[in-house]
């Protein structure tokens, strides 16, 4: 192995925990958690897909999706009050949140020393503005893969091979950092180093533990 490519995923590594993310909707939008995963798995399933694989593989816009996200909930629990919830999804979910600095602080460092960064995300073409200003890696990352411009999403295997292609390293030189255990998984299959991110001081000591097998 040798010059590594190290990819960083969006949500639940460069962003805040994801369950503090769907809390804080709680708060601002007044849909209890739990109701709000039903409602997105739901949405899911009509496409036969993955709970938010139709948005993050652009099969639909932000706006129907939420609309489709409303009409399950009233089929689910009518009494619930729903004018909180807006149709730009993106601009009220992401609205205060901050980077994971650690993680942040972490690819610039790595970027610092020649190490190429990537960030690849399942992501939304709306959401773009939000999370890719709240990221602010744009002059440190050599490439950026978005499941909806690609048509691809973790963990399907074509988005790491793609990703690889795109950043003209082989597999074996591709290491993942993801929060979730599938896309971990995936990658690994598909070739690639994967460090499952649990907390910052962890991953960044697994990167780099896994950065000297390159060597």
């Amino acid at each position: 192995m040798s010059a590594p490519f190290v990819w960083f995923d969006f949500g639940g590594v460069l962003s805040p925990p994801l369950d503090e993310l769907f809390q804080r909707y709680e708060q601002v939008a007044g849909i209890p958690v739990d109701l709000f995963k039903y409602a997105i798995a739901e949405v899911g399933a009509q496409y036969g897909l993955a709970p938010l694989a139709p948005i993050e593989l652009a099969l639909l816009d932000e706006r129907t999706w939420v609309a489709k996200l409303h009409a399950v909930l009233r089929a689910k629990a009518p009494e619930l009050d729903l004018s909180r919830s807006e149709p730009d999804f993106g601009r009220q979910w992401f609205a205060g949140h901050e980077v994971n600095h650690a993680v942040r602080d972490f690819a610039i460092e790595l970027a610092g020393d020649g190490v190429r960064v990537g960030v690849l995300s399942n992501n939304v073409v709306e959401w773009e503005p939000y999370w890719r200003t709240m990221i602010d890696l744009d002059d440190h990352l050599s490439v950026l893969i978005d499941s909806c411009k690609v048509g691809f999403r973790k963990p399907d295997p074509e988005i790491f091979a793609l990703a690889a292609e795109t950043a003209g390293v082989s597999p074996q030189d591709s290491l993942l950092v993801d929060d979730l255990a599938e896309n971990c998984a995936a990658a690994r299959e598909a070739g690639w180093t994967a460090v499952q991110y649990r907390d910052a001081d962890q991953a960044i000591a697994d990167v780099r533990t896994a950065l000297r097998e390159f060597r």
